[in-house]
């Protein structure tokens, strides 16, 4: 693989990413307020939250700007630890949409959908049909950038050593786990990062046995986003932040266990065989969906966790008390 198809799977990758951006930003605000509004007043049932958290990020296409909208919410005290984590358990499983859509391959009306997205968004004077437009060029985008980040990929099938370095993932998962962790983390956005595995799943470049550990590990990747976004943002939204990385983390913990003890690699191949982007997809959504049902009967014990490690500070006045109190032991 020369530097050419290297420059050509980065151009590819960039796109992708814009494209993903301007089709969030789009339909962000072609729905206005009312998206805010729902996440507001429907999340106090921990089932309707995470209805309303898979709901939203189908919609907006980025699981990491729901996350980072709830870290929002949270801060300001709209919404405590318990509603957050609806929304985001269900975040995770509207974020497998963009996986789905992928799997389908309909980069052939990529140019259509560009074109009538850049004809809405420059020449027509309603804001919602600018809106329209952006997201719709942002679809064409996001699948021109796949075409290339496709062609460069395909380069890779013929390199033995590409292949034996990713068939290690099937032999060491945790190889596997942490390659999908980091190049998540790196470009922040999973469904990038799924995408560009189905990609090279379909040139035969890494099978669904090791490709299903990549996929557990881009699911840990993606909290970094929200991480990122808590950082100056107070203990609550600090909190939320974690809360979102407990559940990917203990959600990889048990699909692991499920992998490895049961043949759920070879269930989700035979659902479609001869389609490895469908089956990555399936793998992806599989994965969030078996978290969420594991784990939403432990919310409560898990905000728990979250606010045990990251406890309320004391007031000042009180720290100063105990310091009075040991100095006056010592004495």
């Amino acid at each position: 693989m020369d530097i050419t198809h290297f420059l050509s799977l980065l151009g590819g990758l960039a796109l992708f990413l814009y494209g993903m951006q301007m089709m969030s930003t789009g339909l962000e605000a072609a729905a206005g307020n009312r998206m805010k509004q729902i996440l507001e007043k429907l999340t106090a049932n921990r089932f309707l939250g995470v209805a309303v958290g898979a709901g939203i990020t189908a919609v907006i296409q980025s699981s990491s700007a729901t996350t980072v909208m709830v870290v929002g919410f949270v801060r300001a005290g709209l919404m405590d630890l318990h509603q957050a984590a609806g929304v985001i358990f269900g975040a995770n499983i509207g974020t497998t949409i963009t996986a789905q859509l992928i799997a389908l391959q309909v980069s052939d009306a990529a140019p259509v959908l560009l074109l009538a997205g850049v004809l809405l968004h420059c020449f027509c004077r309603r804001r919602f049909l600018q809106s329209l437009g952006g997201v719709l060029a942002g679809f064409g985008m996001l699948f021109l950038g796949l075409t290339l980040m496709g062609e460069a990929a395909s380069k890779l099938r013929d390199m033995p050593e590409v292949a034996d370095f990713l068939a290690v993932f099937a032999r060491t998962p945790i190889l596997g786990i942490l390659a999908g962790l980091a190049v998540t983390a790196v470009i922040q956005s999973s469904s990038a990062s799924v995408g560009l595995l189905q990609l090279l799943a379909a040139q035969g470049v890494i099978g669904l046995d090791s490709a299903i550990f990549v996929v557990m590990g881009q699911n840990i990747g993606t909290t970094v986003t929200a991480i990122l976004a808590s950082a100056r943002g107070g203990k609550a939204a600090r909190r939320a932040a974690l809360l979102h990385l407990l559940f990917n983390v203990f959600g990889t913990v048990l699909f692991f266990a499920l992998v490895r003890l049961l043949p759920v690699t070879a269930w989700i191949a035979a659902l479609t065989p001869g389609n490895p982007m469908r089956q990555i997809a399936n793998a992806h959504t599989l994965f969030n969906v078996c978290s969420v049902a594991a784990l939403l009967p432990f919310l409560d014990p898990l905000v728990r966790l979250t606010e045990k490690l990251i406890p309320e500070e004391r007031p000042a006045s009180a720290r100063a008390g105990r310091r009075k109190a040991f100095r006056e032991g010592d004495a």
